[in-house]
């Protein structure tokens, strides 16, 4: 069975952080409602009426869509009626919408008691920024990821991955299944907040360790690496990602990576016998790896580092994912059916478990759900689901 077979969210959610978040309780086998606003749907969407759009796919797979007009008094008092049918509510709108729209937590644990309410907030729900508008860069500015990211000489860059909003709903989805097991236990539900401020900061634990102590000085950046032995090298034939990256942090893989390299006499060079002298003569040592992997592939020098024991891994690109020997294997690379496109690769879950196991499908098109579900949880009948249609406040 699916691992979270039982468990029913309501998913007020929006572009990546939220539904980062349910997708991955889909994935479980959560069933998740997405409710959006008819004619307009979440805006990740790009406009309903894109329905290959990949940024959508990507967060939204293995849901159910219902349109319904929340700034509705109807279709609000329809989103508090099917509330006691569910164990989650989950929310990431800006500060003060879901207030304004008279669902905050007072107004869904009148609803249900029982109810877990989870909302994400750039900064959360107090404090002096407590108002400000938040994206995933932001969060990340915020949050030290951009001044450890970049040239050492440099100004600070933005990390590549959207940490900001998925490292939250990673968060988010851990604290709203252990809501739901302390539920199981108790019967009671409880408010689930997060910052994602607070969020990210959890990733750069590492980082603030190793280079700034107990927060008495900032970690500096490091650019591509630390040395030579933590470091990346170009690559034949020189493209963009043409690049090996090589992390031989012990000495016994530093003796391995000399022999792979077909440089034996290196490990009787004095320069080069601590740690601390291949830090020192790190230059050196770079110009003797250039020379080994610019010669090769990224995938031919990473094979022969990695066959000797040396972590190294070929830098590759996001569409080299969906072809890589190694995942494609494993059946990582995974095909959804999208309506007007046909099968389309999507990249799977990571977590494999022996006992649950859920196959992810398309997205659903705005609203595809909406008479099936309010079927199912109010009991609507035909003529009510079309006054209903005609006024606007379900599509």
């Amino acid at each position: 069975m699916p691992a979270l077979d039982g468990m029913r969210i309501l998913d007020l959610t929006q572009y990546e952080a939220g539904p980062s978040a349910t997708q991955a309780l889909a994935w479980l086998g959560a069933d998740v409602v997405k409710v959006e606003r008819p004619g307009v749907g979440d805006p990740g969407r790009g406009g309903p009426y894109v329905p290959d759009n990949a940024y959508f796919h990507h967060w939204n797979a293995n849901k159910r869509s219902v349109a319904l007009e929340l700034a509705d008094p109807q279709g609000r008092e329809l989103l508090l009626r099917m509330l006691p049918n569910f164990d989650v509510m989950v929310e990431n709108m800006g500060p003060g919408v879901i207030e304004k729209l008279q669902l905050g937590y007072d107004d869904a644990v009148t609803a249900n008691p029982s109810i877990i309410y989870a909302s994400v907030k750039g900064f959360g729900a107090s404090g002096p920024y407590a108002d400000y508008k938040c994206f995933d860069s932001v969060a990340m500015a915020m949050s030290g990821a951009f001044s450890l990211t970049g040239p050492v000489d440099g100004p600070p860059h933005p990390p590549g991955p959207t940490l900001g909003d998925v490292g939250t709903g990673m968060q988010l989805a851990l604290a709203i299944t252990a809501a739901y097991v302390q539920k199981m236990r108790t019967g009671e539900g409880q408010r689930i907040e997060l910052s994602m401020q607070e969020a990210m900061t959890y990733y750069l634990r590492t980082r603030m360790a190793i280079g700034g102590g107990w927060g008495t000085k900032a970690s500096p950046r490091v650019g591509t690496g630390r040395g030579a032995m933590i470091n990346i090298y170009p690559c034949e034939p020189g493209g963009p990602n043409d690049y090996v990256y090589v992390m031989a942090v012990t000495d016994p893989m530093w003796k391995a990576l000399a022999r792979a390299i077909d440089r034996p006499d290196l490990l009787d060079d004095e320069r080069f016998a601590s740690a601390k002298g291949r830090d020192v003569h790190a230059e050196e040592l770079r110009e003797i790896l250039t020379e080994f992997t610019s010669a090769r592939t990224k995938y031919q020098a990473m094979e022969l580092l990695a066959a000797a024991g040396v972590p190294a891994g070929a830098v590759l690109d996001t569409a080299e994912l969906f072809t890589n020997p190694h995942l494609v294997e494993r059946g990582f690379v995974k095909e959804i059916d999208v309506p007007e496109r046909g099968l389309l690769k999507v990249l799977g879950w990571p977590a494999r478990m022996s006992a649950s196991s859920v196959d992810i499908t398309a997205a659903p098109p705005l609203g595809a759900h909406t008479a099936e579900v309010l079927v199912q949880e109010l009991a609507l009948d035909e003529d009510v689901l079309a006054a209903l249609r005609d006024q606007g406040v379900i599509a």
